[in-house]
């Protein structure tokens, strides 16, 4: 088998991804509901892998990216796997951003049509996932949102190049600077979807318009309510058929030319957001943030706030490294220690003095 030549689905010995391709269609799904579909580094790897087969299959007209369940489309990475791995031994997340500049662009260069199906939240770089699709169809209990800042990161893996193209430049800084919720009638109204259908159901019947409180309902399976993606799946189909009558390297170059300002604002920007985040993981916002939402608690950014403002050190967490001991000779010790790690001996200096002071460890 040569290298441009496709796979049988069913060769791949993927993990968290599922892959089928079957009646011209490839479909690619992340399958980490117990993690709400968040992509870990292995996923990447998957995803990517599916995308580049199906691009050079000519028995695939059309690629739809989705998620296992009904809760969540992709959540975007794993914050506990960065919190884990990466915030530790930041260069290794510039080779994460490798992975995950593949798996973005295998979508971009897919040379087919790829429709984002929102059977759930897209949340982070869930969002630039389906940003980077052609179309996307969200069911109506689902919603779109960003969280970078909120968890000590930056969301220039898409959002940040792709919101304003997509939503226009307030509401784009309204996603990004403020992390909310973008529900599914505003995500159409805004132009950050192509369709959206019902999915809260009551008595077997589509509640459409449902409230927030019936999409609650629903999700829990109370009140009689509950979810369903029969007409997400109807709507799906609808558009692979449309697409699949028109001719395939039309609609290969079409993608193309309308690529121009995405793939731009992608390749002028994404070289310098993955140097930033990989430094950026060497200091305290990340370390901060994401330990925060694996312990299910507010950030406390207003304390970094504090500490920058009163002398302090807001990018490390026990200070800069300017100290050396005068017992044992160790040097770059941080400036908020009273006394040495290595040997114990006490600290002189101004610095220790201000800084045992004014920077606090967060509580």
């Amino acid at each position: 088998m040569g290298p441009l030549e496709p796979r049988p689905a069913g060769s791949f010995a993927f993990e968290e991804v599922q892959y089928t391709k079957a009646d011209w269609v490839a479909r690619v799904s992340i399958n980490r509901p117990q993690h709400h579909n968040a992509y870990s580094t292995r996923a990447l790897l998957e995803l990517q892998t599916a995308f580049q087969d199906a691009s050079v299959d000519d028995a695939v007209g059309v690629i739809v990216l989705t998620g296992a369940g009904h809760r969540a489309f992709c959540t975007g990475g794993d914050v506990k796997e960065y919190q884990r791995c990466y915030t530790s031994r930041p260069r290794d997340y510039w080779k994460y951003m490798g992975l995950f500049e593949g798996y973005i662009e295998s979508i971009l260069r897919a040379g087919k049509p790829v429709i984002a199906r929102l059977n759930g939240m897209a949340v982070g770089g869930g969002n630039e996932s389906q940003l980077a699709c052609d179309l996307a169809v969200m069911a109506e209990h689902a919603w779109i949102g960003q969280v970078g800042t909120r968890v000590g990161s930056v969301a220039c893996g898409g959002a940040t190049q792709w919101l304003p193209l997509a939503v226009g430049d307030r509401r784009a800084r309204q996603m990004l600077l403020l992390n909310e919720r973008i529900p599914a009638a505003r995500a159409l109204e805004w132009g950050l979807v192509t369709e959206v259908v019902p999915s809260v159901c009551r008595g077997g019947e589509y509640v459409r318009g449902a409230t927030a409180e019936e999409i609650e309902s629903a999700l829990a399976e109370r009140d009689g309510y509950s979810i369903s993606l029969a007409q997400l799946d109807e709507a799906i189909e609808r558009l692979v058929e449309r697409l699949l009558q028109y001719f395939p390297e039309c609609t290969r170059y079409t993608r193309q030319q309308v690529n121009f300002w995405k793939e731009l604002a992608w390749y002028q920007t994404i070289g310098h957001g993955r140097e930033w985040l990989a430094l950026h993981y060497a200091s305290l916002e990340p370390w901060e943030g994401m330990r925060a939402f694996v312990e299910r608690r507010p950030a406390r950014a207003m304390e970094l706030r504090e500490r920058a403002a009163t002398g302090g050190s807001s990018e490390f967490l026990w200070g800069s490294y300017e100290l050396d001991c005068p017992h044992c000779g160790a040097q770059g010790l941080p400036s908020g220690f009273a006394y040495c790690g290595a040997c114990g001996g006490a600290l002189g200096g101004a610095a220790a003095r201000r800084d045992r002071d004014s920077a606090q460890e967060p509580r």
